[in-house]
């Protein structure tokens, strides 16, 4: 694991690891299926080589890609940059045990940020039973111009 990992998280079918640039060609794979504006390679690259960055895979017990996080710290937050699980393998809990493992493990801020499209109501979903609340709409936000929903959650007592 990267940064402060106490260890691995593993069950009886997947494991987290930390995300290699040898993953990139099967991270796209999973990027361009799951997403109608993709990112580039050269973003993936970025944030592999970003000390702020933690970028992590899920696997399955025969070592097969399915998912993947990228989160930065920003002086007290942690932002979830990208996250995504392929077709086959949601709604197994899988972007539960990434985002968990991300609290857990690497969050450096008070809080933890994301933005999801307005329509993807299984990912707002998912984010609110996790205990995300939404702060605001952002406008045309994506290239195609839909709105996100910026969401937050308080990862300590103090935070405000």
């Amino acid at each position: 694991m990267t940064k402060n990992a106490k260890s691995d998280v593993n069950c009886s079918f997947f494991k987290i690891e930390r995300l290699l640039k040898a993953d990139l060609k099967k991270l796209m794979e999973i990027e361009k299926i799951s997403f109608s504006h993709p990112w580039s390679l050269s973003l993936f690259e970025g944030e592999l080589d970003n000390p702020s960055s933690t970028c992590l895979k899920i696997l399955t017990k025969d070592s097969i890609f399915v998912g993947y996080i990228v989160t930065r710290d920003i002086v007290d937050e942690t932002h979830i940059l990208s996250i995504a699980v392929h077709p086959d393998f949601r709604r197994k809990g899988l972007a539960k045990m990434l985002i968990e493992t991300c609290e857990k493990n690497f969050c450096g801020g008070k809080l933890l940020l994301l933005e999801v499209r307005v329509s993807n109501e299984p990912a707002i979903g998912l984010y609110k039973k996790l205990g995300f609340k939404q702060l605001y709409v952002r406008k045309r936000y994506y290239p195609d111009g839909e709105d996100a929903i910026v969401m937050e959650k308080k990862l300590c007592a103090t935070a405000e």
